[in-house]
């Protein structure tokens, strides 16, 4: 048996030479729909719920750009998909048995981005013009909504440890076999 943790962050789209300049300059919106390849990760997603053997793309947050070394991704038993706009579509969305929206406040998901970006080599006055320019306004037009979506709201994000010890015990009963693949899809309409 075996889990599989994929992250929406690998299906970034492919930059020109124009977007990978703004990129660089902190001038480009990461957090839209369209900065990333919905139909690569549907046909990846697609093949791994099939039970085929993908190749996920690797992508470099420094130099923005999808690396030409590749991760191999074999069938799982249970696939996590994490994103910021994994439900925004909706073939990829229709695609999950469990739909979990993680609830985090602004300020953490501002101090987590900073950190994260100051690793990243970018500095701050650049990681505060994007987070107001793009992040917090494509978070509230796109990601923010899709939270209807949800089957479960995890509020105060890994803070919440009733939430995400039920989530791990799920995962286990699919594990061990004590819900069928059946079962999961009569739980969800499928």
């Amino acid at each position: 048996r075996k889990v599989l943790i994929l992250s929406q962050d690998s299906f970034y789209k492919v930059l020109t030479a124009e977007q990978k300049a703004k990129a660089l300059k902190g001038q480009y919106n990461f957090d839209h729909p369209d900065a990333f390849d919905n139909d690569l990760m549907h046909t990846t997603l697609k093949n791994i719920v099939e039970g085929k053997t993908v190749e996920v793309p690797t992508y470099d947050f420094v130099t923005h750009s999808r690396l030409a070394e590749t991760t191999v991704v074999y069938p799982a038993d249970v696939v996590l998909f994490e994103g910021i706009l994994v439900f925004y579509n909706q073939d990829i969305r229709d695609m999950f048995h469990l739909r979990l929206f993680v609830d985090t406040d602004s300020d953490v998901r501002l101090s987590r981005r900073v950190l994260r970006d100051m690793k990243r080599g970018r500095d701050l006055e650049q990681i505060l013009t994007q987070y107001t320019t793009f992040v917090k306004p494509a978070f509230e037009e796109f990601c923010l909504p899709t939270k209807k979506y949800a089957d479960v709201i995890i509020p105060r994000g890994v803070d919440n440890m009733v939430a995400i010890n039920l989530i791990v015990q799920h995962i286990q009963d699919i594990l061990n076999g004590d819900i069928c693949k059946w079962q999961r899809g009569a739980m969800n309409g499928h």
